[in-house]
C-alpha cells in the first residue's frame, strides 16, 4: 500500500445561511499522519465528509494523488472510512468482516482469504479470526475495523474520532497501535479528534480549527511550543494565562503590563506596543522562588492546593480571583514544603505573549 497526497484548493461547506467550513487551502503529503484537532461543531468532520466524497463541496476543489475528486462518489475514490460506530458486521466472523470489501470488488474467494489472513496478522488478529465482533473486546473489534478498511488497498484512511468510546488505558494503547500500521502501510491517515494528546502523540502534523478556520498546521512540538493564536494556545495544553498590554518591544520580546505586574516574554507575532495582548506559560516551566526570592517575571502568590497526577504534581496558586499552575515531577518530596504566601516566577523565553484573542471553551 502507499499513500497519496490531498490538496484542498479554496474548499468549503455551506448549510444554507451556516456556512460550517470556511473556504480552506490545505495540503497533507503522502504518507503523513495528519490530525484534524479542535472542539465540537468546529467543522472538522465536515472536511473528512468532503475528502470521503460524503458531501460535496459548496466552493473549491479536493485532489487526491494529483487527481481533481469532483463529481467523483466515495466508492469512485481511493479513500476508505472509519466510523466512530466502527459498523461492523454482527453476523459475520472476523474473518468475514475483513474480507466484505474485497468481495463486494469481486475479488475471487482464494485471494479474499489470503488478503483478509496477511491483514489479521498485521493486526495481531490471527487467532481471533472466526470469532464475531461481540465476542471481542473494544481493542480487538477497532482492529477489525482498521483492517477492513485497509483490505481494499485505500490509498488514504480517514479516521473520525475511532478511539472515543474506549477507556483511557485502552485509547492510549491503540494511540501506538495505530501509529506503527500506518507506518507499517505507509497510507495516508487523516484523523479526527478532539482529544489534544490523540492529536500529539501520533501525528506528524495537525491542524488546530476554530467556527471553520485552521488556526494553525504544524508539527506537533511547534503547535505545542509555539503556538499561532490565543485559541490554539488554550486549546492545546494547559497555560497559565494573564491579560494586558504590550508597553514595550525589543529584541523578539514584548514587555506586558498588566494587574499582576509587568512581565517579559517572546512575542513570535511582532506585537506593537500598545497592543492588547495575552501572556501564556505553561506549568511546566514554571518554577517556585525559594523565599524572599525575586527576578524577573515574579509574581507574589498565596497556595491553594496540591493534586498528586501519578508521575506528575499539580500545585495550584492564586491571586486576587487569578488561578496560577506549576507543573512538577513527581518527586518525594515534590511540592510537599509549599504552604501560605509563595513567589513563582517563569524565564522569559519560556513565555509566549500573543494578540489578544478568544480563548478555549473546553
Amino acid at each position: 500500500m502507499r499513500g497519496k497526497d490531498i490538496i484542498l484548493d479554496n474548499v468549503s461547506m455551506r448549510f444554507g445561511d451556516f456556512t460550517a467550513v470556511q473556504p480552506t487551502n490545505l495540503t497533507i503529503e503522502a504518507g503523513e499522519f495528519f490530525s484534524l484537532l479542535g472542539p465540537s461543531g468546529c467543522g472538522k468532520t465536515t472536511i473528512l465528509r468532503m475528502i470521503s466524497g460524503f458531501l460535496v463541496p459548496s466552493s473549491g476543489d479536493i485532489l487526491i494523488g494529483g487527481e481533481s475528486m469532483r463529481g467523483a462518489g466515495p466508492h469512485k475514490r481511493p479513500t476508505a472510512l472509519i466510523f466512530q460506530s466502527l459498523a461492523l458486521f454482527p453476523l459475520m466472523s472476523v474473518r468475514e468482516n475483513v474480507a466484505f470489501g474485497l468481495e463486494m470488488h469481486n475479488w475471487p474467494k482464494a485471494k479474499r482469504r489470503e488478503r483478509a489472513q496477511e491483514l489479521l496478522e498485521m493486526t495481531a488478529l490471527a487467532d481471533q479470526a472466526e470469532k464475531r465482533p461481540s465476542e471481542l473486546s473494544g481493542g480487538q473489534r477497532q482492529r477489525v475495523a482498521i483492517a477492513r478498511a485497509l483490505a481494499v488497498e485505500p490509498a488514504v484512511l480517514l479516521l473520525d474520532e475511532p478511539l472515543s468510546a474506549l477507556d483511557l488505558k485502552l485509547r492510549q494503547h491503540m494511540r501506538a497501535e495505530l501509529k506503527t500500521i500506518q507506518r507499517q502501510t505507509g497510507v495516508t491517515f487523516i484523523y479526527i479528534t478532539h482529544d489534544q494528546g490523540e492529536a500529539l502523540t501520533m501525528s506528524d502534523r495537525t491542524a488546530v480549527m476554530r467556527d471553520g478556520i485552521i488556526e494553525q498546521v504544524d508539527t506537533t512540538d511547534r503547535i505545542y511550543d509555539t503556538p499561532a493564536t490565543a485559541f490554539v494556545a488554550s486549546f492545546v495544553g494547559e497555560n497559565n494565562i494573564v491579560r494586558g498590554r504590550v508597553n514595550a518591544v525589543a529584541d523578539g520580546f514584548a514587555s506586558l503590563e498588566s494587574p499582576h505586574g509587568g512581565f517579559r516574554a517572546l512575542n513570535p507575532g511582532g506585537l506593537a506596543v500598545g497592543t492588547e495582548a495575552i501572556l501564556f506559560v505553561r506549568p511546566e516551566k514554571m518554577t517556585i522562588l525559594a523565599r524572599g526570592g525575586r527576578g524577573e517575571n515574579a509574581i507574589d502568590v498565596d497556595f491553594l492546593r496540591r493534586d498528586l497526577e501519578g508521575p506528575f504534581v499539580n500545585l495550584f496558586f492564586t491571586r486576587n480571583d487569578d488561578v496560577f499552575a506549576v507543573h512538577l515531577t513527581n518527586t518525594k518530596s515534590a511540592g510537599q514544603d509549599v504552604s501560605g504566601e509563595a513567589t513563582i516566577a517563569f524565564a522569559p523565553e519560556d513565555g509566549l505573549i500573543l494578540a489578544a484573542g478568544d480563548l478555549a471553551d473546553d
